[in-house]
């Protein structure tokens, strides 16, 4: 059982999903994507094909800021789901395992 941040009311989410929205359209952003990367795979994707992805989950009580958010493919973002980074790292470890 994964904990999640059951004391984030739909007003917090609602609030850290717009935060995104604004993190998104900033310079910083779109430097962030130019780079055409994928965080978690390293692979190289075209800026259009990568997603926003929060390190800590929002459900998880991350947040969205410049320090929690990163490009990822949409292949990561969504094998990823809600892990943290050591439930993400557990997860890609299992694959790599003869």
């Amino acid at each position: 059982m994964k904990p999640y941040a059951y004391d984030l009311t739909e007003s917090d989410i609602k609030k850290e999903r717009n935060k995104a929205r604004r993190l998104r359209d900033s310079q910083w952003w779109k430097r962030r994507l130019a780079k055409g990367g994928c965080y978690y795979c390293g692979r190289s994707t075209p800026p259009k094909q990568l997603t926003m992805d929060h390190i800590v989950p929002i459900a998880r009580g991350g947040r969205s800021t410049k320090s929690n958010v990163v490009p990822s493919c949409k292949e990561c973002n969504y094998k990823k789901k809600q892990l943290l980074p050591m439930e993400w790292e557990e997860y890609l470890a299992g694959f790599t395992k003869t």
